[in-house]
């Protein structure tokens, strides 16, 4: 099965055009049936426990005690495919409206400058119900996303995975998984932070229940603050990030980091780290064919979920061998290929 899932994942990264059992069959000059592929994406699921047992040695040759675990979703829009459990609805806050398509969250595992998938879940909405505002037929998740973020947390655990800091952006700040990172974890955090989130500016405002919204504190850029985050049973750092957007308008970043001994310089440094996971999952939208499959089943569909994601960290291991980024990559093979279109025209007209 190994074997027939790593030809898989070679022609998910070596397409072009919409992937099918019936593709890399033709592909192969039918050395691999259409049914034998089918039968790969159907018989099981392939889950993040699977996923671990590809990745693992890998992950053990690059893991540090300073590695940090990174947390992300990213939404596949598959407009025009019928609904089921995992492509529904889902809020994009990209776009700032909701789409139809896969909701997958992704954890990553960063160390010496290697980005490895560890784990991932795609969000499933089983449960209808019909609003009552609309009177549309509507789904929802069993499990919130940052439930099955500190389930993947604790199952990274369990893996004895070495790592320091766990990185997030403001949709999974919440002060319930700070309190299970640092409390039952013992592992350190940084996240970004809403501008309206509260906190007390020292212990005895906190307990008089004194909290003020972050952005109405006088902050400077390129320093730390200790404050105590509403809801936390511990101090944090704030601090305030100030950059250009491409508009040339200002913006702004908070971060709160559990590490208290951290400086600016040094906690803005590892929260650049997290910039590799929205790599990551450009990646497996335009090198590895996460969109490009005509799977119908809900099996089907989450098995090329997966598929996608094992051919990205292939190529991750690309990447280290040859000394070049996997778009680079990617653009090598389309280059080749469309070498040997070309040769292949000429012999033609001739």
């Amino acid at each position: 099965m190994n074997n027939l899932l790593d030809i898989y994942t070679d022609y998910l990264i070596s397409s072009f055009a919409q992937t099918s059992a019936t593709g890399l069959s033709r592909l192969l000059d039918g050395e691999i049936s259409h049914d034998k592929v089918t039968r790969l994406l159907s018989q099981s699921y392939y889950s993040s426990t699977y996923l671990w047992s590809l990745v693992k040695s890998t992950v053990r040759d690059i893991e540090k005690d300073d590695g940090v675990l990174i947390f992300d979703d990213t939404i596949q829009e598959k407009s025009y495919m019928d609904e089921n459990d995992i492509v529904a609805w889902h809020f994009d806050h990209s776009k700032g409206r909701t789409v139809k398509g896969l909701n997958i969250l992704n954890c990553l595992y960063q160390a010496q400058d290697i980005s490895v998938p560890v784990a991932f879940e795609i969000i499933s909405k089983p449960i209808l119900y019909c609003d009552i505002k609309t009177r549309q037929v509507k789904r929802y998740s069993e499990i919130t996303k940052n439930d099955l973020m500190r389930q993947m947390l604790q199952t990274c655990q369990q893996n004895q995975l070495r790592y320091k800091y766990v990185l997030t952006d403001i949709w999974y700040a919440s002060a319930e998984n700070m309190q299970h990172i640092k409390i039952q974890l013992k592992k350190d955090f940084i996240m970004a932070m809403k501008s309206n989130r509260k906190v007390a500016l020292s212990l005895e405002d906190k307990h008089q229940g004194h909290f003020v919204r972050i952005d109405s504190l006088q902050l400077e850029s390129d320093t730390t603050q200790l404050v105590y985050l509403k809801g936390l049973d511990f101090p944090v750092l704030l601090t305030k990030q100030v950059f250009k957007n491409k508009d040339d308008s200002e913006g702004i970043l908070y971060l709160v980091c559990s590490d208290m001994a951290l400086t600016y310089d040094q906690i803005t440094t590892i929260y650049q780290k997290r910039w590799n996971v929205e790599v990551f999952h450009k990646s497996i939208k335009s090198n590895t064919s996460l969109s490009k499959s005509p799977a119908r089943t809900v099996k089907t569909q989450s098995n090329h979920v997966f598929a996608s994601i094992y051919a990205a960290f292939k190529l991750e291991i690309l990447k280290l061998k040859h000394h070049t980024n996997p778009f680079a990559l990617k653009t090598k093979l389309y280059i080749k290929a469309l070498q040997a279109s070309f040769a292949e025209l000429q012999k033609l007209s001739a």
